[in-house]
């Protein structure tokens, strides 16, 4: 008999459409667990993560992985065989996180469970088996970037603004809809869930694992060493759990279906994007928005209507109203896509801005908190806090107009300074004695480093998908030199797919051989040995 949780046990559970098109022997429907595995799995564990309410440290488990490990994968496959998860496994203590907005606000804060760590250690495992499952039969679709090997937010954000400065530079206008889900994860029907896991070949005993899982769950939130009480979870997939994203991906897969824009998501966060040039084109781009408020009905998960944006993108954008739920949707000129400032005239000066605000306000609190000056403390406060957010996602906005690179170069110049011995020097010598690259000539490197992904399969997005192979034989240079592409606005010009391809033409046919990304690196340093401006624009 399948467990309903209360509030599902009067409701007609909808019938989930069959992703899963192999035979019975195909499915995932049992594990064999292997004691090495687990030993691996217990060796790799991080010793500064916190313990769940079994107070159960992973430092313990992770020197302790020899002479733990059989025992443990006697439990766990106990545990699948017989579809009990332990009780203790099933409790979470729930820290709050903050995002963004005021922190008197509860609904501004993230609720991350911290589970036991014996327990995610078997999750990992489980989790293992779905997506080498859903990897091998291709069943998780396209459109989805988050939380998958391969794939990442600058995949999605490449993805998106390829699109977009595609149909800008051939003169149509574009509508993106950013749309937002409220409390997504929290949300999920768990009995929805179930029959989606079905449509997606996972039966047997480790549906109902996950079945048993997902029953009677308990939390209490934990803030400043004190707690409240237990709580039973009726819905929703632990965020801070292993098994939850994967679980959440399959939940939300077939958002896709119906829709004739393009979509585009990672995990919960989804925007469509669709070509707008008459009220016909707008009309359809309306009917997805209505498909997708029927799917948010039928599966019960609603769409937070007051957050949902939209961007026209064109100078002769007709600017047409949207509506979900009988409600119009906001017009935004600039939104926060997955840590990118996109602004509607396709620009990236206020996302180098914001860049610049942030690394710099963190390099100044490396200079008021830190006294020591030591070459090896400074560079890796600066490596590890203040580069970061001047390169995060760079190949999808990497700026071209000169005030913007100065701007961010700016940040590295303060650094710089800050040692004491090298402040009388000039920037280039700066730079020269502590090892490091201009910013943008690290940018250019990064550009060329995702390209080499996508060439050698590291990345799941075919290099098909933005380049076209020169097959002119009369050209001299290595065997995988791109075609160069006529533009018409800068945003294309200067955007990823089309300013890469020149320095990749460069490189040798030694660069272009090898087999790992560290060779690969290994050649780009080689090459700018001996020529000293090959990752410079000109």
């Amino acid at each position: 008999m399948v467990w309903l949780p209360d509030a599902e046990k009067n409701m007609n559970i909808p019938e989930a459409a069959k992703i899963f098109n192999g035979d019975e022997s195909q499915t995932l429907s049992n594990i064999k667990v292997d004691a090495d595995i687990v030993r691996q799995r217990l060796a790799a564990l991080r010793p500064d993560k916190a313990p769940g309410p079994d107070d159960i440290p992973p430092r313990i488990l992770r020197e302790l992985s020899e002479e733990v490990s059989q025992p443990l994968t006697i439990i766990f496959q106990k545990s699948i065989d017989d579809s009990v998860v332990p009780e203790d496994w099933k409790l979470a203590n729930v820290c709050p996180i903050f995002k963004k907005g005021l922190k008197t606000q509860a609904a501004n804060y993230r609720p991350v469970s911290l589970t036991s760590q014996v327990g995610k250690v078997f999750e990992t495992i489980i989790r293992g088996a779905m997506v080498d499952h859903l990897e091998k039969f291709h069943l998780i679709n396209d459109s989805q970037h988050g939380f998958r090997r391969g794939r990442s937010c600058l995949t999605n954000l490449i993805e998106f603004l390829d699109i977009v400065t595609r149909s800008v530079d051939t003169g149509d206008n574009v509508d993106i809809v950013y749309l937002d889900f409220a409390k997504a994860f929290d949300k999920v029907p768990h009995q929805r869930l179930i029959s989606k896991l079905e449509a997606h070949g996972i039966k047997g005993k480790v549906l109902q694992w996950i079945i048993s899982w997902l029953k009677d769950r308990r939390q209490r939130v934990c803030l400043h060493g004190d707690f409240s009480g237990w709580r039973i979870v009726w819905s929703g997939v632990p965020q801070g759990s292993v098994l939850g994203p994967v679980l959440f991906l399959i939940f939300i897969n077939d958002l896709d279906c119906g829709i004739i824009s393009s979509i585009l998501k990672f995990a919960d966060d989804t925007k469509l994007i669709s070509t707008v040039n008459n009220r016909k084109d707008s009309e359809v781009l309306q009917e997805d928005l209505y498909t997708l408020s029927n799917w948010s009905d039928i599966w019960q998960m609603a769409f937070n209507v007051d957050k949902c944006k939209v961007m026209h993108v064109g100078r002769t954008n007709t600017h047409s109203k949207y509506y979900m739920n009988n409600v119009q949707l906001g017009i935004t000129k600039e939104e926060k896509d997955l840590g990118v400032i996109v602004v509607d005239d396709l620009m990236v000066a206020q996302h180098c801005a914001y860049a610049y605000s942030k690394a710099n306000r963190t390099l100044g609190m490396i200079r008021r908190t830190i006294q020591s000056r030591d070459v090896g403390i400074m560079l890796s406060l600066y490596k590890t806090l203040v580069r970061p957010h001047l390169e995060y996602c760079s190949s999808s906005w990497s700026p071209h107009y000169q005030k913007d690179k100065q701007l961010l170069e700016k940040v590295q110049h303060r650094f710089t300074r800050m040692i004491p011995d090298l402040r009388n020097l000039c920037y280039e010598e700066r730079l020269r004695r502590l090892g490091l690259w201009m910013l943008e000539e690290r940018r250019n490197r990064s550009d060329l480093l995702e390209l080499f992904k996508m060439k050698s399969g590291l990345s799941t997005i075919p290099l098909n998908m933005y380049f076209e192979l020169n097959t002119d034989t009369r050209t001299r240079g290595h065997s995988w030199k791109l075609t160069k592409k006529r533009c018409r606005l800068d945003v294309r010009k200067y955007f990823f797919s089309e300013r890469v391809t020149d320095r990749w033409n460069r490189l040798p046919q030694t660069a272009i051989d090898q087999k790992t990304l560290n060779g690969f690196k290994r050649e780009l340093e080689r090459m700018r040995k001996i020529e000293m401006d090959f990752f410079m624009d000109h």
